[in-house]
């Protein structure tokens, strides 16, 4: 059984998402709040399956946010799930809690509104998150190669707890295949 456990360990390590939830662990972040994504889906079924991990569903990313911020301030570490479009909901709380508090809030990013995206909203807010981002002085980064995922995710979750700074991990279509849209 043991050596059919370490095949499927390895065989999920070789998806993005597998990457993702074997970063989250080696960096001893346990708590797991998200806001639901067709293109986070498989990472966040994976979450729930491994008892390592507190995971559960948030009405609104500021509410993710906040209780990652709680979190940490009694000692534990946490990242949060979200899609592009909830990113536009985060002014607020990032520039009056996250960057100012020295939170390291990990926020991995799903992106939409690029690459054929269909959805006017979607695309808006791609072309202002990383302004945004910019003019808070937030670290963030967008991953669009398997190759890449493992290094960008461990060190920038490495530095913001070291620095106690929030940082984004922007998710590229590239990366992930991006949301199908069905006809």
């Amino acid at each position: 059984m043991a050596a059919a456990e370490q095949a499927s360990s390895q065989k999920t390590a070789t998806t993005w998402h597998g990457i993702v939830l074997q970063t989250l662990k080696r960096n001893e972040i346990k708590l797991v709040p998200y806001v639901p994504d067709r293109v986070l889906t498989t990472l966040i079924k994976d979450l729930h399956a491994d008892p390592y991990f507190t995971t559960f569903p948030a009405a609104r990313e500021e509410e993710a946010v906040g209780i990652v911020s709680g979190a940490w301030m009694a000692g534990m570490r946490g990242a949060v799930l979200m899609q592009t479009s909830g990113f536009a909901t985060l002014a607020n709380v990032l520039a009056s809690l996250a960057v100012p508090y020295q939170i390291p809030l990990i926020m991995f990013v799903s992106e939409r509104g690029t690459l054929g995206e269909f959805n006017y909203g979607q695309a808006l807010v791609c072309r202002t998150m990383r302004p945004v981002l910019d003019s808070l002085a937030m670290e963030h980064h967008t991953i669009t190669r398997l190759d890449e995922l493992e290094f960008i995710a461990d060190r920038s979750i490495k530095q913001a707890v070291t620095t106690q700074a929030p940082v984004a991990l922007i998710l590229s279509p590239l990366l992930t295949g991006g949301k199908t849209f069905d006809k």
